[in-house]
This record gives C-alpha cells, structure tokens and sequence, in this order.
C-alpha cells in the first residue's frame, strides 16, 4: 500500500459498509461545524485497516462545486492519513469514515482551496484517532 496513494481498497464502496456507517456509526463535527465525520470502529480484528468515502449532498451546490470540495477532502485526507492508519494497526481495528462537509456550501463560499478544507479534516482524523485509544 502506498504511503500517500487511495487505492479501491481504502474506500467505502458497498452498500452494506455505508449502511452500517449511518446506522451503527458516530457522527462528530469540527469545532468550527463546517464538515462532519461518519464513523464506525470495530475493535480487535484480525486484519485492521482504515476505509473512507466523501459524500456531498446536492443541497450544497452545483455538481461543479460538489466535485471539487470532495476533491479537496480527499487530498487533505491521502496527504495525512497514516496518522489514523498507524494507530489503527496499532490497536487492531477497522475504522470505517465517511467525511463530508455539513456548514460549507456553494453559496457561503463560492471558491474554497485545500488550505480551508485540510485542517478541518485534520482534526475530524484526530477526534477519530483519540476514540481508537
């Protein structure tokens, strides 16, 4: 697995995974409440490992807008994601997250960069990492 790569393997694909992250999962936001994090920890497995997605409703802007922020949280998220994945490994478990954004939309910011969207998700990654220990 590399580094800073986000192979198929490191995404929520299936149905069954985001039904069980809503459903049985925790919802935390940042201090600001800009973006909000899904997540779901399932403790002492066998084979630990960290999945994510990134969902942005239509409500939040036009499908231009929606594709870049869930651009921007995916490059915030690959660039400091083994934070999360030492720590996972570490304690043996599945983390399953769906980040997205939850005060942040088109009409609030019509242009957003990764130096808005990086320490947000940073510090949903950090939250997550405190509930693993």
């Amino acid at each position: 697995m590399k580094k800073f790569g986000l192979s198929k393997r490191e995404r929520i694909k299936s149905k069954k995974e985001f039904e069980a992250v809503y459903s049985e999962g925790k919802v935390i936001f940042t201090e600001s409440r800009k973006f909000k994090a899904n997540y779901l920890i399932i403790k002492n497995s066998e084979q630990p490992y960290v999945k994510v997605a990134f969902a942005v409703s239509k409500k939040a802007g036009n499908a231009v807008w929606r594709n870049r922020i869930k651009r921007l949280m995916r490059e915030a998220y690959r660039l400091n994601k083994h934070f999360l994945l030492e720590e996972a490994t570490e304690k043996k478990a599945r983390v399953l997250t769906v980040f997205s954004p939850s005060g942040v939309n088109k009409k609030k910011f019509k242009k957003i960069y990764l130096k808005d969207v990086q320490p947000e998700i940073i510090s949903l990654m950090g939250k997550i990492k405190d509930q693993l220990k």
